[in-house]
């Protein structure tokens, strides 16, 4: 009995062990799962109960204007709606009134002016997992009469808050400089990209406190925080000139047959663009053309003058000219004998005048654009000095100009440049470089030897609510972005020589009573695969006036005109003396009467 009983005790007492032991095990379970869920998951679970309880809206900032340098607006931020659906009150709603999907669907299409097929397959949409969507937007950029017709739907989940809209007031006016926005607002191509963060702004928010139905409840504090709008970009753009340009360039399109037209205006002294025109060009309003691919509408949106590169030419012996008189290669009294063609190493390079020239002067050389004369003039200066102030001039790199794209260019490295590519260098062909590129250069001739960087940006603003007045927050820095690359008396020699193709030489389609302009053409044959491309030129002017002391530089380039009038004394020459005309009487730059 006694065993028995000792026995039956052994045993309670394992059970008991066990049992407690099984407890211990569960309540550690227990202690550990409430640790993790209170203390490793509680950040992660806290703010799923917040959004499940509040309403966090972000409220977008006032995207900045974009301004010329007088202030006229070129792009704007309108105030509209848009409209998004929260799908879980949507459906109790539904429920409640007893309305079929079908119904809701029809009624919002009619107010949006949407396809109801459109509506319901938004409804529709479910997670990738097959579960239905929680929340969806419906439609953007929604005006104030379409927004007021879904307010008067009155149903619960269908959410009308403040959205913006950019606005181009001039359609297709300074297209790829302006660029355009997505949806949300955010640039995509030009200035709207290159200071997308100044335009943006800071965005705000809205915290309110919801019932069950996602309605704000009574009584309760919702946090505000206001958004910060955008800044405004003023550019060095002015408005006339782009307008005379845009006229030209879109003139010279028709009447050349042309691919292409690209004019570019600037301040020499400065840098400041003053007129950027590229055509064809489209309309940032409705950037997405229909019926074309995106590789068509990368084409059209693209800036020409900054994203496309190409062989000078002609305009290109501007620099190797001033390069000759830098290294002091090349004097008034050096002759160069042009028989209409020369031979170097097993090539023949022929003059534009078959005839050729005679003996010449180093001025003459310039006034004819002899090729020959070049081609013995890149011989004296030597390949190693001219690629030095070539890449001194700035390219075969950046320019630094604030819009985006912007092409490089190819400079042949000095150690591979044979005794041809010298000569063809020297008179505008092997390498490339871009219309920006080209400016920069030749405005360092045209104000006495400083090269600056151009830029479209002259000041960043913004309102002051406070003062009531806008509040300049950067101004470009000049003396930051210019270096004095040339002698003053050097470049104010060569400024003669130039003006001199304007009065007597290929330029003289240019000439105006009264005033001293100085220029030089280019027609330059496209180089493509294998060679150079039959009936394809780019045809150029760059100029500028008074070349005393000029006020203004531009650079026309004309791609693929009609192969029946192709060189630039044809095309390019007279677009820049209508661009001349105009711009010199809207500056009052008063001419010079003297004979």
């Amino acid at each position: 009995m006694a065993k028995r009983e000792y026995r039956d005790r052994v045993i309670i007492r394992k059970r008991m062990v066990i049992i407690f032991s099984f407890l211990f095990m569960v309540f550690f379970l227990l202690v550990g799962r409430m640790c993790y869920v209170m203390i490793y998951r509680s950040p992660q679970l806290k703010s799923m109960a917040i959004a499940q309880w509040t309403s966090d809206v972000k409220i977008d900032a006032k995207r900045g204007r974009i301004l010329d340098r007088s202030g006229n607006e070129l792009a704007v931020s309108a105030n509209v709606y848009r409209i998004d659906l929260d799908m879980n009150t949507l459906r109790d709603t539904m429920e409640e009134k007893k309305i079929s999907e079908d119904k809701i669907s029809g009624e919002l299409a009619e107010a949006l002016s949407m396809d109801k097929k459109e509506v319901s397959k938004i409804m529709k949409k479910t997670l990738p997992g097959g579960l239905p969507i929680a929340s969806a937007n419906l439609k953007r950029r929604v005006e104030k009469a379409e927004a007021d017709k879904v307010r008067n739907l009155n149903l619960n989940g269908v959410l009308v808050s403040a959205d913006t809209k950019r606005y181009y007031p001039n359609n297709n006016f300074l297209a790829q400089v302006i660029g355009h926005t997505n949806s949300d607002g955010f640039g995509l191509t030009g200035v709207e990209l290159y200071y997308n963060k100044d335009l943006s702004g800071t965005p705000g928010r809205r915290i309110a406190e919801l019932d069950r139905k996602s309605k704000e409840l009574p009584y309760t504090i919702s946090e505000f925080t206001k958004p910060v709008d955008g800044k405004d970009i003023v550019l060095t753009i002015d408005e006339m000139i782009q307008h005379f340009a845009e006229k030209s360039a879109e003139q010279a399109l028709k009447d050349y047959n042309a691919k292409a037209v690209s004019i570019t205006i600037m301040n020499p002294k400065n840098g400041e663009i003053l007129a950027m025109a590229n055509k064809p060009d489209y309309n940032p309003n409705s950037p997405w053309v229909d019926n074309k691919s995106y590789s068509e509408l990368q084409n059209l949106w693209r800036n020409r003058a900054v994203s496309d590169t190409f062989e000078p030419g002609s305009i290109f012996k501007v620099i190797t000219a001033q390069t000759a008189l830098e290294t002091n290669s090349v004097s008034d009294s050096d002759k160069f004998t042009c028989n209409g063609s020369i031979s170097i190493g097993n090539r023949v390079i022929h003059c534009w005048v078959s005839a050729g020239h005679g003996v010449q002067g180093f001025p003459d050389i310039i006034k004819n654009s002899c090729n020959i004369g070049f081609a013995e003039l890149g011989k004296k200066i030597g390949k190693e000095k001219l690629n030095d102030y070539i890449h001194k001039f700035g390219f075969g790199q950046k320019t630094g100009v604030d819009l985006p794209g912007e092409a490089k260019g190819i400079v042949k490295k000095t150690e591979n440049i044979s005794d041809v590519d010298l000569a063809t260098i020297a008179f505008g062909q092997t390498d490339t470089l871009s219309a920006v590129q080209y400016l920069r250069a030749f405005n360092a001739v045209a104000n006495g030897g400083t090269l600056i960087t151009p830029h479209v940006m002259k000041e960043i603003e913004h309102y002051d609510e406070n003062s009531s007045k806008e509040v300049i927050d950067k101004k470009y820095d000049l003396a930051g972005n210019s270096k004095k690359l040339l002698d003053s008396s050097k470049t104010a020699k060569l400024r003669s020589y130039l003006e001199r193709v304007v009065t007597e030489g290929s330029g003289k389609g240019t000439f105006i009573e009264g005033y001293h302009i100085a220029g030089k053409t280019g027609t330059a044959q496209k180089a493509g695969v294998g060679g150079y491309q039959t009936g394809k030129y780019v045809s150029s002017f760059a100029g500028m006036a008074p070349s005393n002391d000029p006020k203004i530089t531009m650079l026309i380039s004309i791609d693929e005109p009609d192969p029946s009038t192709y060189y630039a004394s044809q095309t390019a020459v007279p677009t820049a003396k209508q661009v001349f005309e105009d711009v010199l009487n809207y500056l009052a730059v008063k001419g010079d009467t003297s004979p």
